[in-house]
Order: structure tokens, then C-alpha cells, then sequence
């Protein structure tokens, strides 16, 4: 058995503040150019403002998303990082935290191995504008 790693990349331009983006295609695109057939796609979000998870991908659940986000780590509160960087993105820290940076999902047949309703998604937190390539990170056989 050999195994291989096969590194690729998911772009993102978002408009800034809360923003979600199913990227189960993308993700599914990348295990298939690797040529793969079966392993774990890690997708890791460089950065500190972003975030990635899975959901069931419809609008009500993402309405609840941000309504907990608003509800819980709202944008309007002055963080201790506002303190220090005056850039009032604190929220975008703190909720990127709690979500985290990357999750690993296996494939098999070169499938990756999802619920029905499950979809990969990117959550922007940031309150401005950002440029994102989001890794996606093959290791199989």
C-alpha cells in the first residue's frame, strides 16, 4: 500500500461580515483531482477570521447560525482584541475560534462520506472584505 498527498486549494472572495459557503462541490472536486481513491480530505482555513464545519446547507439553518452568532458573540460589543488593534473584528476572532479552522472527512471510491443532508461549509466572520484560499489537503491510497 502506498499512500500519497495530494495538496489543493478552494478560492473564496466574500463580501466581508457573516457569510456562509457551501463548498462540498469544491471539496469533492479536489479528492477527485487527486486521484485517490480512498483516504481523508483535511480542509483548513489559514487565518483567524474564518471558519469550517458541516451543516445541513439550507437557509433557515443558516439564519440560526447567525442569529447565535449575533445572539452570543455579537459584533457590536468592544472586544479586548478591539483594544488592542482598533480593528473591530473581535467577534470575527472569538466565533472563528469556537468553529474552528479545519475538519477532516474520509472518501471512499474517491466519494467523500457525508450524510444526505450534510454539506462542508466555510463561514466568513470578518467584517471586511477578504480574498480566501482555503486548503484542501488529500492523504490516501
Amino acid at each position: 500500500m502506498k499512500v500519497s498527498v495530494f495538496t489543493g486549494k478552494i478560492t473564496i472572495d466574500d463580501r466581508g461580515g457573516y457569510e456562509v459557503f457551501d463548498i462540498t462541490d469544491k471539496v469533492q472536486a479536489e479528492v477527485k483531482k487527486s486521484e485517490l481513491l480512498s483516504g481523508t480530505v483535511t480542509i483548513f482555513v489559514p487565518g483567524s477570521t474564518g471558519a469550517v464545519t458541516t451543516v445541513e446547507h439550507e437557509p433557515g439553518l443558516v439564519k440560526d447560525l447567525e442569529e447565535f452568532f449575533d445572539t452570543y458573540i455579537p459584533s457590536g460589543k468592544t472586544y479586548h482584541h478591539d483594544r488592542r488593534w482598533h480593528d473591530g473584528n473581535g467577534h470575527s476572532h472569538v466565533r472563528a475560534s469556537l468553529v474552528g479552522a479545519s475538519i477532516s472527512v474520509p472518501f471512499v471510491n474517491g466519494k467523500l462520506i457525508l450524510g444526505t443532508w450534510q454539506q462542508i461549509i466555510f463561514l466568513e466572520f470578518d467584517n471586511k472584505p477578504r480574498h480566501r484560499e482555503i486548503v484542501v489537503q488529500v492523504l490516501g491510497e
